[in-house]
């Protein structure tokens, strides 16, 4: 039988294969006393030699990873997906706070996948390919001012994700800039199959960012080593 171990802010949880293990305000793991939060959101069983991570919850959604993010899904109520590798990563976001956590699996029977090159050499012009989408300066810029207070963590825990208003502040543009930025960098992945970045009503606009951090941390689009790009100059003001 293959041991899994949970780990969120300095906290680590051996899960009985057979018990729920149960994730959420009021779980196993007590993520954050968050009332955006379902008191029962994710639950990790064991079944027939699997472990599977299913969400419980009716309106919140998790992105899960590999630890190198080459592979990636995004769990929706109601849905469940295997647990099949050494490290998994799962972020999710309640309300304004984004929450990252990590599973560890001995004897998985899958390795992590190791992509060639999922951050390309550039050509010259500002332009940078993250696995098969290019993104500008500016574009990756504003990704990482987006998911900056949760790559800051260095590792499991949870932040508060920032508005349109202080991101862009962050790097010194207007907000009509960001959005008109943000609105470019959905569209990229969006057309690639990344689900919840299509643009929609003003109200859906923090779901947007949200999914927007969670996919990037997750699956590795943006690491700590890109905090610089913070004080980059502007590229295309």
């Amino acid at each position: 039988m293959s041991g899994l171990r949970v780990e969120f802010c300095g906290e680590r949880f051996d899960v009985d294969p057979d018990v729920p293990f149960e994730i959420g305000r009021d779980g196993d793991l007590e993520v954050d006393d968050n009332p955006y939060l379902h008191r029962r959101f994710l639950r990790i069983t064991f079944e027939h030699g699997i472990w599977w991570l299913a969400n419980v919850g009716t309106l919140l959604s998790a992105t899960v990873c590999d630890a190198t993010g080459g592979v990636q899904s995004w769990v929706s109520p109601g849905t469940r997906l295997p647990i099949v590798f050494p490290h998994t990563t799962v972020v999710f976001t309640a309300g304004p706070t984004t929450y990252e956590l990590s599973a560890e699996l001995a004897d998985a029977p899958y390795d992590e996948v190791r992509a060639d090159d999922l951050r390309g050499d550039g050509d010259g012009d500002g332009t940078v390919t993250i696995g098969v989408v290019p993104f500008t300066t500016s574009q990756r810029q504003l990704i990482v001012a987006l998911a900056e207070p949760l790559l800051r963590q260095s590792g499991t825990g949870l932040s508060e994700l920032p508005s349109s208003v202080d991101a862009a502040r962050r790097l010194g543009w207007t907000t009509t800039r960001f959005n008109r930025k943000l609105d470019n960098v959905c569209d990229k992945l969006d057309r690639i199959g990344v689900k919840g970045l299509r643009g929609g009503p003003a109200s859906h606009a923090k779901n947007r960012r949200a999914r927007l951090v969670e996919y990037a941390v997750a699956s590795r689009l943006v690491t700590v080593e890109d905090l610089p790009l913070l004080d980059l100059p502007d590229d295309d003001a």
